[in-house]
Order: C-alpha cells, then structure tokens, then sequence
C-alpha cells in the first residue's frame, strides 16, 4: 500500500513544492520511502509502505529513457507475467517489483487497454513527459481511492482528499448536496464528495488528461450481471460442481495474495469468510498463520473471540488477541481525520482496533472482505427478494402481514426486526427504495424530519443504477447494486483509512476478479434461497470449517451504539449536539431534539443515527462550516 497524488498546471513553477505539500499530508499511508517525478507541467508523487522489492523499488518509477514516470497505490498480482512480457518485447526493467510495469506498458498503450492488462487492487498515476499526458486508473472495484480537483487549467489528484486539499490553488468549500445524501446513505455516494469540485474516480475507470482538453473518463470494467449484460446468462451447473470451482478459484485467490517480502498475516473474526481464508492459507505456508482478533467486555454480545479460536485451534495458527476498550470520544476525532469526510457506518471503530492491533505483528494482512457482497451474505438480500415477491400478492394479504410486522418491537433479533421494519415502511415504493430503508442508518422518516428542504439526488442515482440491471433476477440485481454503492464507498473506504492509518496493507481474496465474475454467473439459488444465505461458499469449506461456525448466523463487526448513547457517551453526544452544534445551521434543530430524547427515553434505539450525525458534528467543527 501507499499514497499517490500529483498536480498537473499550465504553470509549472512551484509545482514540486505544492507536490511534497500534498505529500506530507498522506505519509501514514507510505512511511518508508517517498519520491516524485518532475515531469514539467506535471508531477506525480508517492508515499511508500515497502511490501515487495524493498531494495530497489522506491518511487518514481520511469521508462527506459526516463520520458515516462508511474506512481502506484495497491498491488497488481500478475506483474510477475507482465514483467515477462515486457522484457520479451525489448523492455528493459531495473527494479524486481510492480509499479515500474506501468511506465513500459504506457509507451504502447491508451488508459484503457493499459488498465484491462492489470490484475490487482490499485490507484496509479503516470505521466508522459513528451506528450504532456496523465493517465490515472482504479481497480475494478475501487478497493483503492483516487480523488481530483480540476480547474483553470489545473488538475490534481491525491489517493486521499486531504492530500487534494493541500494544494495551494484549491480551496475547501462545503458540497450542498452532501449532508441530505449522507443521511441517506451515511457516506457521499461517489464521484461526489464533501468538498465541492473535489470528486472520486470511480472503480472500474481510467481518466486520460492531455493538452487543451478536459479530463477523458471512460469505464474499462463492468460485473456481468446474468439477464442484464448482452450475452451473460447464469451457468448451467450443480451445486458441488459450483463448490468445486469456488474452492479452487478461492485457494487461487489467496495464494497469488500471499506474495510479500514483509510479515503477513490474517484477520480472523470467527465468521465464514476470514475462516474459509485461514483455512486455506493454513495448507499454503509453512509457518503457522499469524491471526488476529479482537474483543469486546460488554453485554451486548459484540464479542467473536468464542468462535474465533475454534477455527484458530483447528489450524494452529499463532492468535493474537486483545480485548479493547473503545475510547469512541477519541477515536471519533481520528476516524474523521482518517476519512477527511464524515463516516456513519460505527463499524470503523471496531475495524480501526484491529488495523491497529494487526500492524504491531505485521506488515500484510488478509481479509475477509467481499465474501458477503459476492456470494449473498447480508440478510437484507433475503429480505429484498421476499418484498419484491409480496408485491405480486394481493394488497390486501400483503397489509396484513406488514401490519403484523409493524407490532414486533423494533429490538428482537439484535435489530433486524427495526430494520425490516423499515424496509417494509417503503414496500409499496417497490425496490430499491425499500432495501434502501433497510441500510440508511437514519430513517427516512428522520431524515425528513431533520432536512428543511430535502434533495433526492442520492436516492436518485441510487434508482438510476438499479435500472441499470433491469432484465435480471431479483438477487442478482440486489448483488450487482450493492457492488456498485455499499462496497465501494462505505466497505472498502472503511477499510482502507483504517488499515493506512496504520500502514498497514490489507488483501481481499474475495474481490479477486476470476472470482467474482464465476460467482456472479451462478444461479441465485446457490447463493441464498430463503434465509439460508452464502450457500455455495459454505459447501465449499464445510470439510474444513466446524459445523457450528457454518450454522451460527450473521452478526455484524459492531459496537454497542444505542448503550453508548445512553451511557458512555450521552454527556458528550448531547453536548455536541445541543444549542451550539453546527450541525443545526444545516439540519432542524427541533427534530434534532426530538430525535436525541426519543433515544434517552428508550422509547427508540437511534444509536446509527446518532453516530451519523456525532461524525458529521465533529467534521463541521473541524472544518468551521
């Protein structure tokens, strides 16, 4: 892992100034080397965590004769065979790692072809000195960020926005159609940003930036959704057939993520997918797997230590674990600094511990990442493909049931009755509006309340891009949208400012894309029918995993919020949210305290949304906005 980021002006002077500015500000996601390439009217620059050729492999990386530089974030995994066919076309190569592959392969090659050779998770950045050309690139799936801002001639670009936002020509000005769309989704659907005229490339694309012209993005990459895509249709397959090929592709996965020159290890969280990971990694190395868990003393049941030794003794793996205590007032200031935005989803406390606990054994760790996304894991897809059914009943039978919904209190089942409750409150607007009910850490009837003149533009783009799958099954549709909205801008965005602002680099066997694209095809009844979810990935490790680890259902990497709020937290929650909050020039305040005693009273657990809002409080203050 690393830091990139460059600016590109008519004017070049101080160019290489402004540069290591923006450079400064991202060195936790790169503290062992940092170099750029003077390129003229552009510059590009990188932080590097050393993972792989830590001898010569410090940036810039160039060409031949040195007229093409490449800054890299992330990993390519067949660099091994793009540095063989590199050198078989003439290529001379002086270093033994990834990033110098991209200054070759932009002598003969446009963004686009450029981006479909590589293999990996990454942002990248190459300019061409003789044709005054940027190229810039992010992974399939957006497991790596890339940010820009372009005007006036100007155009820069950093893996993170704070490293944007050092540049002296831009200026940090509040976005107003970001906090409706945070309520709804707890983070700013991409491209758009907090910040105006600060944007995120999205995943699956390459922006091309040459003389007199605009930024070029085009998409190189899109997830075949069966019935949807031209000439995609789910394969015709048994089950154990399908089993088979995912144990395959799965071990194929973890092994191409196994190549480092550093410490590795994994995350072990005692749910299927990091067990599936460790189980197979275990047969992969010789020494046994470093893993690492965390846990909480609570009453809650937040704590996965139980489970995650089970598969720890099964594999022999060398387990670390540490019970942590959540300084959340703290660590709400570091979680918005780390994410430059306001972030609701409150499993970045947990996530931020374990990055933290991980990177004090090793350098490289593996996780479990995209298991639920690729293979139907929440139960909110189960919970979709039931609504969209009832929607072809009666309406009459179809009150009744939601009416006995309604009664449930809202608690049971850790939550999940509140949640399908409010998935059901938006039935009738079919979906996605109703699984949208279903993930908004603030409810929609909130969200109303608090917003004196709401803007749909995220629910907008969000109903845009589920016609986009329009002709395909229920699940898959629900699978593919995920993956273009969750996964990439509150999943992966999670995980990668937690994990960096330790430096440490973390891989997702799941998000492989031989992977992904197999699973993607197979009929949706092997992922879930009912609420038996994740079906084919659970034949395919049941003779390595223990029975009550595949039987157990799905918990979330959470904390206890709605206590919190009403015990640890509730002084410094109110106080922040009271008479003086910033957050009131832009929401009502009257539905504010509304909201905030309904939670005291224990009439409603409103603790998500009172995360969201803590977050969006402190990165107001911060900001003075």
């Amino acid at each position: 892992m690393c830091g990139i980021t460059g600016a590109v002006d008519v004017t070049p002077d101080s160019l290489v100034d402004a540069v290591r500015l923006q450079l400064a500000t991202q060195r936790h996601r790169g503290p062992d080397a940092e170099g750029w390439f003077n390129g003229g009217r552009g510059v590009i620059g990188q932080n590097r965590l050393s993972i792989i050729d830590l001898v010569t492999g410090d940036p810039p990386m160039t060409s031949e004769d040195h007229t093409i530089g490449a800054v890299l974030n992330g990993e390519i995994y067949n660099f091994a065979g793009l540095r063989g066919e590199l050198r078989q076309r003439g290529h001379t190569l002086s270093s033994s790692g990834d990033t110098e592959v991209l200054a070759h392969l932009a002598e003969d090659h446009d963004a686009v072809s450029l981006a479909r050779k590589l293999d990996g998770m990454f942002a990248f950045a190459i300019w061409d000195k003789r044709r005054e050309r940027l190229l810039l690139g992010r992974d399939r799936l957006g497991v790596k960020p890339l940010h820009y801002w372009c005007s006036g001639g100007r155009f820069v670009f950093g893996s993170e926005i704070k490293s944007v936002l050092a540049h002296p020509a831009v200026a940090a000005e509040l976005n107003p159609r970001a906090i409706p769309a945070y309520l709804t989704f707890g983070y700013v659907p991409s491209p758009e940003t907090f910040f105006a005229g600060v944007r995120s490339l999205p995943p699956g694309h390459v922006l091309t930036l040459e003389p007199g012209g605009e930024p070029r993005i085009e998409r190189y990459w899109t997830l075949p959704v069966p019935g949807a895509t031209e000439g995609v249709w789910s394969y015709d397959i048994t089950p154990d057939e399908a089993a088979r090929e995912v144990r395959r592709l799965l071990a194929r996965a973890i092994r191409r993520r196994l190549v480092a020159d550093v410490p590795l290890g994994a995350f072990l969280s005692g749910g299927v997918d990091s067990s599936a990971i460790v189980a197979l990694m275990a047969g992969m190395v010789e020494q046994p797997v470093k893993t690492f868990t965390i846990g909480f003393d609570d009453r809650d049941g937040f704590d996965e230590r139980p489970y995650a030794q089970l598969v720890a003794e099964r594999f022999g793996t060398e387990h670390h674990v540490e019970v942590v205590k959540p300084e959340a007032v703290e660590l709400v200031q570091r979680l918005v600094h780390h994410h430059d935005q306001p972030f609701g989803d409150s499993s970045a406390i947990p996530t931020f511990l374990l990055n933290e606990v991980t990177r004090s054994e090793v350098t490289v760790a593996l996780s479990g990442d995209g298991g639920d996304e690729s293979f139907a894991g929440y139960e909110r897809f189960a919970a979709g493909v039931a609504v969209d059914a009832t929607l072809h009943v009666p309406a009459s039978v179809r009150e009744l049931e939601w009416r006995g919904i309604a009664q449930l209190p809202a608690r049971w089942a850790h939550g999940r009755v509140g949640r399908l409750q409010r998935f059901t409150s938006e039935v009738e607007q079919g979906l996605p509006d109703a699984y949208l009910g279903w993930i908004s850490y603030v409810p929609e009837s909130w969200r109303q309340r608090l917003l004196a003149e709401p803007d749909n533009w995220g629910r907008t783009d969000y109903a845009r891009r589920w016609q986009q799958t329009a002709g395909a099954r229920t699940l898959d549709r629900l699978l593919a949208l995920n993956l273009e909205t969750y996964l990439p801008d509150d999943l992966l965005v999670k995980m990668d400012r937690t994990s960096m602002a330790h430096a440490l680099e973390v891989r997702s066997p799941f998000l492989d894309t031989e992977l992904l694209e197999f699973v993607a095809r197979l009929p949706p009844s092997l992922k879930a029918r009912g609420l038996s979810l994740k079906r084919v990935l659970k034949h395919a490790v049941a003779d390595l995993l223990p029975p009550e680890l595949l039987e157990r259902p799905k918990r979330g990497f959470g904390v206890p919020l709605d206590r919190w709020f009403r015990e640890d937290l509730q002084v410094y929650t109110e106080s922040m949210l009271g008479a003086d909050a910033r957050v009131r020039k832009h929401l009502q305040g009257d539905a504010l305290d509304a909201l905030l005693a309904e939670h005291r009273s224990g009439q409603a657990g409103h603790g998500h949304a009172l995360w969201t809002l803590l977050t969006l409080e402190v990165f107001l203050r911060e900001r003075g906005w």
